[in-house]
């Protein structure tokens, strides 16, 4: 499934992307366009696949259960969708996990998929590749960060390349990948009750583990701009919004200013755990990790402190796409 064929002439393959992280699998199903792709099918669910990780060092049965039930899904999409060009990437679960290797082969023998286990500088680049077209062009560049449930990675952008067609390529000036994400977090401080003295600490932990980079790329910040793709500023942004239910449409390109992003984080604090379970942009899956993120996020925030972030409901899946319909020239004819 995740070898590339070749097309009839005239025609462009249909495009899988899957992205196995350690809190979802997220695929996309996509066929290219004029000077992007469109859509066609979808999927996400959380499975927790890095779930006790961080203590025993292995993916457990249950979360192994829970990625053959997800996996299969999505195998079952691509085939009713005729993908002919797929990439199926797993991130730092599988990465972190000493049976990593082995549950790609499980994988492989269950559902008849073949994981690639990517490193996190291509984690990296493909949440920049995916990200860059929302970049305000009007801005010397960004600090792009993907809160993830196992690692963060964070990337300065240089003002993007346009060139031709397709979507605009990302300038890396640096990027790092931190071992530390939502799901890690909160199993090391907690999750259901974070008071502020805990919500301080775990935000202490992730500025120890961003200093370096900020040291090295902390530094002028006139015209730059955050732009952030994750579900702790998903979830932000929609409770920013008082949505009655989650909606991408008005999340993924959204601004929020520096006092609105302080705003609903207070708020979030001031929450109970059935409170949180209750908003209908956070509910049951993430109520026990959005404060985990939101201190990732305010980590962040202290070391760089751009008084704008952009919101993303979009990233690795979509650079997954954008780097196979570039490889092939689908943006080269005239």
């Amino acid at each position: 499934m995740a070898a590339p064929a070749t097309a009839a002439p005239g025609r462009w393959p249909t495009y899988a992307a899957l992205d196995l992280g350690t809190n979802n699998c997220r695929l996309l199903v996509a066929r290219p366009t004029g000077n992007g792709f469109r859509v066609i099918d979808a999927f996400s669910r959380i499975i927790r696949l890095g779930e006790g990780v961080s203590r025993s060092g292995r993916i457990g049965e249950a979360a192994i259960g829970r990625a053959v039930e997800a996996l299969a899904v999505c195998r079952d999409k691509m085939r009713a969708r005729g993908v002919t060009r797929a990439r199926l990437i797993a991130t730092e679960a599988c990465r972190a996990a000493e049976n990593g290797a082995d549950f790609q082969a499980r994988i492989r023998d269950l559902v008849g998929l073949d994981l690639e286990i990517v490193d996190r500088r291509t984690e990296a680049e493909l949440a920049a590749t995916g990200c860059t077209p929302l970049m305000d062009p009007g801005s010397r560049g960004a600090i792009l960060f993907d809160i993830g449930g196992g690692s963060s990675e964070l990337v300065r952008l240089g003002r993007s390349v346009v060139a031709g067609r397709g979507p605009p390529k990302p300038v890396i000036e640096g990027w790092v990948s931190l071992p530390v994400g939502v799901v890690t977090l909160a199993e090391r401080f907690g999750g259901v009750t974070v008071d502020r003295g805990t919500f301080d600490d775990m935000v202490a932990e992730v500025g120890r583990a961003l200093a370096d980079f900020s040291g090295r790329h902390g530094g002028d910040l006139g015209g730059l701009h955050m732009l952030g793709t994750s579900g702790t500023v998903t979830t932000i942004a929609g409770v920013h919004l008082a949505l009655p239910r989650y909606d991408r449409r008005r999340v993924d390109g959204c601004w929020l200013r520096a006092h609105e992003i302080t705003a609903v984080i207070d708020r979030l604090m001031a929450m109970s755990y059935q409170d949180r379970v209750d908003n209908p942009c956070i509910g049951g899956e993430r109520a026990d990790l959005v404060l985990a993120g939101c201190a990732i996020l305010e980590a962040i925030r202290r070391a760089f402190p751009c008084p704008r972030l952009r919101v993303a409901d979009r990233g690795l899946r979509e650079g997954i796409l954008v780097k196979m319909m570039r490889a092939d020239g689908v943006w080269d004819r005239g």
